[in-house]
């Protein structure tokens, strides 16, 4: 089954959160899984164990709690932002499996355009460099309801990276973070959030099974 792409532009953050909830709890066995594809105004957003402190400064950006996982993040105009409406269960796919495939679209994406990134242990996300030792440039945060997924992805492509100095991105104090426009990435946030959802359904196709 395929994997539904809906341009939605920009959006709101809560209407499209609780659009998210309202699609996952009455999706079916056969409902098709679906990529949101997103900006969003200025926010930041605290997930279920998110702790007030890592907001450290009231820069007059509107705070949101969520139901992701994880902890403080920014969302703004010139990120790409993917939502993953997708059957865990009919995919055969384990949440850990999800995230390191989420992952790995972002660096086989950031690779064709010449740029080493990776993961870094026990931090979602991808950093720069080949260890993931460097500046942030995508975080991930997941629900899970019913083996359904919500929530997502977000890439920094081309946008103002000063409201991340008012929190510890992710909960983790000056965390430094960075987008593709400041790596020679000729990329608009549009051209960008279609390259992301192809390497993401690429990532997501049934894998072959492993030679024994």
């Amino acid at each position: 089954m395929d994997i539904l792409i809906r341009r939605l532009g920009r959006v709101d953050y809560v209407p499209t959160w609780e659009a998210m909830q309202a699609f996952t709890a009455s999706r079916t066995p056969t409902t098709p899984d679906e990529f949101w594809l997103v900006e969003h105004p200025p926010v930041f957003t605290l997930g279920q164990a998110g702790k007030p402190e890592h907001i450290l400064v009231d820069v007059g950006i509107p705070v949101v709690k969520i139901d992701r996982g994880g902890q403080v993040t920014y969302h703004g105009p010139g990120q790409v932002v993917v939502y993953l409406l997708l059957d865990l269960q009919r995919m055969k796919l384990k949440v850990r499996e999800l995230v390191s495939r989420i992952e790995q679209a972002v660096i086989d994406l950031l690779a064709a355009h010449g740029l080493t990134v990776n993961r870094r242990a026990g931090a979602p996300g991808v950093y720069l460099g080949a260890q993931g030792e460097g500046a942030k440039i995508a975080a991930l945060g997941l629900r899970v309801k019913n083996g359904c997924t919500y929530h997502g992805l977000s890439l920094n492509v081309d946008m103002d990276l000063a409201p991340f100095a008012a929190i510890n991105p992710c909960g983790y104090p000056g965390l430094a973070v960075t987008q593709t426009r400041d790596h020679d990435i000729a990329l608009t946030p549009q051209a960008a959030g279609e390259a992301l959802c192809h390497y993401l359904r690429l990532q997501l196709q049934p894998q072959p099974p492993e030679r024994t």
